[in-house]
């Protein structure tokens, strides 16, 4: 079997009796409606929108309760398009896979048609623009990262690639922000329409961050003359074009070798993974998790699909934040952070492995249970204990999903802030020394970070330390420390403890400075020090 709209059309029993699930909507009708009246175009076509958005539409299908499929988008990496869309119909193998080994196979066919995001693909890049002048269309969203957002370095320079952009205007816009406002120009010109524009993308208050870079090339392009000048009143007017924020949670790691084998095995040929020219990794199918949380604010000027009925959770700005804040700050990714950290340290490759060693979870359920949650705001619609509680239970554990501690610890000097600097605040509040009474799980991430600064295990071996913008700044703060003995002097430590931009306050005014040191001069006193260490807190 092969995966193609033929082949699962002419063959559906074959697709059912080996294990799929497969679309249960009447194929030619939906792609009419879609090509005739597009409702949802999302940029950003990896694995994410694959598994969460694409399957969530096809549920509203399969059920009826909606008509219209998805549009795809690429404008990154072409080769996704071209390699993995347009081979298959469009088509792709969702497996969700569960902690107790157990898998569903879903054949994903919501996505009615796909394009690239390039001025010389001009048949592309022509229906674009009316996708983009269509009255139907409600809402544009976006997988694009946090990076794709940028306008300037870090030194606050504009980008050579936005600078160029905001010269050349819309009808010559070539960097991906540019084309995308480009199209938003063209519906501007079509009767200023309504759209929302959506940020799916795991970051703080995205829509926000997608709104500032909109607002931005509308500002450039009207004072230089190149763009109506009403089209930046129109990006500025939310009843016209809509920014909402959003929440998204779900771990949709890279094609695994264990998984395509598996597939094979049930007979469909060609779904080996392919790495493009721009190092992404993709293949017919997607492995993701179970679980899926997409909250988002419910600003859609030009309305929306019921996608309340696939799941996903439509709430006020307040709200969504508070959403965020709990998972980023406290109940998920502090988790992850000091996984990542430790599993360098002690040599770990997988992160579910981590969680069979009992100093690991329980470092993790105390950052989590005893630190954080004391101090999380419940946002309502989710409950923080119960989300935490699966985090911890099932969803790191999960020895399906092949996620790597020095995966996650890229960029992690951009992290920490966010993941552990929220919670020491919200103790500062509380007055006194509630931080330096309260806390022992993060500030040993902190201490535990420098350790892996040092670029040597706990047995001694050197490792590759992850990519991070910050590397050539903090790694001389522990260049001339060895594994000998315990470090005495750790004052040169002081600068960088001082970093709020790093640890999200000065943790010397938090009351932390000090225990940091300490913890560090603990992981640092020899072969074995770190699970020394972690034994003295956590045993």
């Amino acid at each position: 079997m092969q995966l193609t709209l033929k082949e699962v059309q002419e063959h559906p029993s074959a697709f059912a009796q080996a294990g799929y699930q497969l679309p249960a909507f009447d194929y030619e009708t939906v792609r009419r409606q879609t090509l005739a009246a597009p409702a949802w175009i999302h940029f950003g076509a990896g694995n994410i929108f694959r598994a969460f958005q694409a399957n969530a539409v096809q549920k509203l299908l399969n059920s009826g309760a909606y008509g219209t499929g998805l549009i795809a988008a690429e404008g990154y990496d072409y080769e996704i398009i071209e390699k993995m869309y347009l081979p298959h119909d469009n088509l792709s193998i969702l497996v969700t896979l569960k902690p107790d080994r157990s898998m569903e196979k879903t054949i994903v066919g919501s996505v009615l048609e796909a394009l690239i995001l390039d001025r010389e693909q001009e048949a592309h890049f022509r229906r674009l623009n009316e996708i983009f002048s269509s009255p139907s269309l409600q809402m544009s969203s976006f997988t694009i990262t946090e990076k794709g957002y940028a306008l300037t370095d870090s030194e606050g320079k504009l980008l050579p690639g936005i600078e160029l952009d905001f010269a050349n205007g819309p009808e010559k816009a070539s960097g991906y922000l540019g084309k995308v406002v480009s199209l938003l120009y063209g519906r501007y010109r079509s009767g200023r329409l309504p759209i929302a524009m959506v940020s799916m993308d795991n970051c703080s208050r995205n829509g926000d961050k997608l709104a500032a870079a909109v607002t931005a090339f509308a500002s450039a392009w009207c004072g230089a003359g190149l763009a109506e000048s009403g089209f930046l009143a129109y990006v500025k007017d939310p009843g016209r074009v809509s920014f909402p924020w959003s929440m998204i949670d779900k771990i949709t790691p890279r094609p695994d070798a264990a998984v395509e084998e598996m597939l094979a095995q049930s007979g469909i040929e060609g779904l080996e993974p392919v790495v493009t020219s721009k190092n992404t990794y993709i293949a017919p199918f997607v492995n993701a998790e179970e679980c899926e949380y997409l909250v988002i604010e419910d600003q859609f000027p030009n309305g929306r699909p019921p996608l309340e009925q696939a799941g996903i959770l439509f709430a006020d700005r307040e709200t969504v934040d508070k959403v965020e804040k709990m998972k980023v700050c406290t109940c998920l990714n502090p988790l992850h952070t000091a996984l990542a950290v430790y599993g360098c340290l002690l040599g770990y490759t997988l992160i579910s492995e981590e969680m069979k060693n009992p100093l690991l979870k329980k470092m993790a359920e105390t950052i989590g249970y005893l630190e954080g949650l004391p101090v999380v705001v419940h946002p309502g619609i989710i409950d923080p204990q119960k989300f935490i509680d699966e985090v911890v239970s099932s969803r790191i554990p999960n020895p399906f999903l092949p996620d790597t501690p020095q995966r996650i610890a890229t960029d992690t000097s951009q992290k920490l802030s966010i993941r552990f600097g929220e919670t020491i605040k919200a103790y500062g509040k509380r007055g006194g020394n509630a931080a330096a009474e309260s806390l022992t799980g993060i500030p040993l991430v902190f201490a535990g970070w420098l350790r892996y600064l040092m670029g040597t295990d706990d047995g001694g071996q050197t490792f590759p330390l992850s990519s991070d913008p910050l590397l050539d700044t903090v790694v001389p703060y522990v260049a001339g420390f060895e594994l000998t003995e315990a470090p005495k002097d750790l004052s040169g430590l002081d600068p960088l403890l001082r970093n709020e931009k790093i640890f999200g306050v000065d943790l010397f005014q938090a009351g932390l400075a000090e225990r940091v040191k300490e913890y560090f001069r603990e992981l640092s006193a020899g072969k074995g020090a770190v699970a020394r260490t972690l034994g003295k807190y956590f045993g």
